[in-house]
């Protein structure tokens, strides 16, 4: 794990992370508890934070702490869709504050919802088949 340490890494993720969730350093820091010096110290990658306070970082943004420490850039892409268009309507619902809903409700969905939401896209599933 070489890149554990890098501080411009570490702050080019957490950039990210904070674009993607529309999120201020302000909004992050009252939300965590972090002085704002030592966020923007972090985001410009003066300082590498202690790992507590990543993990604190990856939690509030639900991801893995690898997702901060590493450099995914140079590594090839998997990709979660198969269709190129399928997964370019994906991220633009992802990164829409609005329709974001649609990803984070699914975190604490209630078993009997979300059955249902797989139900009904397993029948247009089915439906596309069909045309085929």
């Amino acid at each position: 794990m070489g890149d554990l340490g890098n501080k411009a890494v570490m702050a080019k993720n957490i950039q990210y992370y904070m674009d993607i969730n529309g999120k201020t350093r302000r909004e992050i820091c009252n939300a965590l508890g972090i002085k704002y010096t030592t966020f923007t110290d972090w985001v410009k990658g003066n300082v590498y934070p202690r790992i507590d306070k990543i993990e604190l970082m990856a939690n509030y943004f639900g991801i893995e702490k690898s997702d901060l420490i590493e450099d995914k850039s140079n590594q090839e892409q998997e990709h979660y869709y198969l269709n190129e268009e399928t997964s370019a309507i994906a991220q633009e619902i992802f990164e829409n504050k609005e329709l974001r809903l649609l990803f984070d409700t699914a975190k604490d969905a209630d078993p009997e919802d979300l059955s249902t939401v797989h139900n009904m896209l397993l029948a247009l599933k089915r439906k596309e088949q069909n045309r085929d």
